[in-house]
């Protein structure tokens, strides 16, 4: 089976940076979007970043100019440099994908990390 390991969280200091990174492995033939979604205690999941296979980006508008996606597609890796972080970035962030597992059109799914946990506190 497909598997999403995300690495990279931890606590950090307002104004302060984490860079995560989440590994791809498995069945995989390709991968279309691969990205960053968080969710905070009582509040909805919402979209950080998403990067497609051309590299064209996406992000939500609560960290668009301090944060950066990256993806290498050599090592089916996602990565996100937060910079500026304040304490609302402090959430549950899960890595996403969008996979095929062979050259069928139909085997294209979405995949889920297990998650990372990030917080901002001084």
């Amino acid at each position: 089976q497909v598997r999403l390991v995300e690495s990279g969280g931890g606590l950090e200091q307002p104004g302060g940076s984490l860079r995560l990174s989440c590994a791809a492995s498995g069945s995989i033939f390709d991968i279309n979007y691969m990205g960053w979604y968080r969710q905070a205690p009582g509040k909805e999941r919402e979209l950080v970043a998403l990067i497609s296979s051309g590299a064209s980006t996406n992000y939500g508008g609560s960290v668009r100019g301090r944060f950066t996606i990256s993806r290498d597609n050599a090592k089916n890796t996602v990565y996100l440099q937060m910079n500026s972080l304040k304490p609302e970035d402090t959430a549950v962030y899960y890595c996403y994908a969008e996979i095929r597992t062979s050259f069928i059109p139909a085997s294209r799914k979405d995949y889920w990390g297990q998650g990372t946990q990030v917080t901002v506190s001084s």
